[in-house]
């Protein structure tokens, strides 16, 4: 198995669902960096308040700040993930082929078919895949805009250790 098969396998996702990712990615960043802030604790100004005062008992008081660090770390460090698939998502849909080149050029050659906008076919294993290529982030290259008749065969290029990494060949399309 190719490690670069698995990145582009792995980042192929927010590219392929480039409309949602953008949804998705752009609201949830805002909450993770919150959380990632260093008051973010809950109730964590109220402690504080009441370590002051002497109003907590003896093993109610905090002995260290590490869970909080840990969880300011966790936090930051999936906010930064999500502002990747964020920017990928964007240049998915603004036709940036991110995923799609690499695809295309390593990927396995096999007939499939289209109804609406899944596409099924068969893998060299003998599996069958039926896999979602959406209006606005198609899985086709060269041309994106090519068209595509429903129903009509068309050729998909898929990676062999990862099948729902694929394209639409549109370059050996029926015209």
């Amino acid at each position: 198995m190719n490690p670069l098969d698995t990145l582009i396998w792995l980042l192929n996702f927010p590219v392929s669902h480039g409309y949602a990712m953008v949804f998705i990615a752009g609201f949830s960043i805002l909450g993770l960096f919150a959380m990632s802030a260093r008051g973010a604790v809950p109730g964590g100004e109220l402690r504080a308040i009441r370590e002051r005062e002497g109003l907590l008992r003896p093993e109610e008081r905090s002995r260290g700040q590490l869970g909080g660090s840990v969880r300011r770390i966790v936090f930051r460090v999936l906010a930064f993930v999500m502002l990747g698939c964020l920017v990928l998502g964007i240049l998915s849909l603004s036709g940036v082929p991110v995923t799609r080149a690499y695809i295309y050029d390593n990927g396995r050659p096999t007939t499939a078919t289209m109804e609406g906008d899944w596409v099924t076919f068969t893998t060299a294993d003998g599996v069958e895949y039926t896999l979602e290529s959406n209006f606005f982030t198609p899985a086709v290259y060269p041309d994106r805009d090519a068209y595509l008749p429903g129903g009509a065969p068309v050729v998909v290029r898929y990676l062999p250790s990862h099948p729902q990494a694929f394209v639409i060949d549109s370059a050996q399309t029926p015209r």
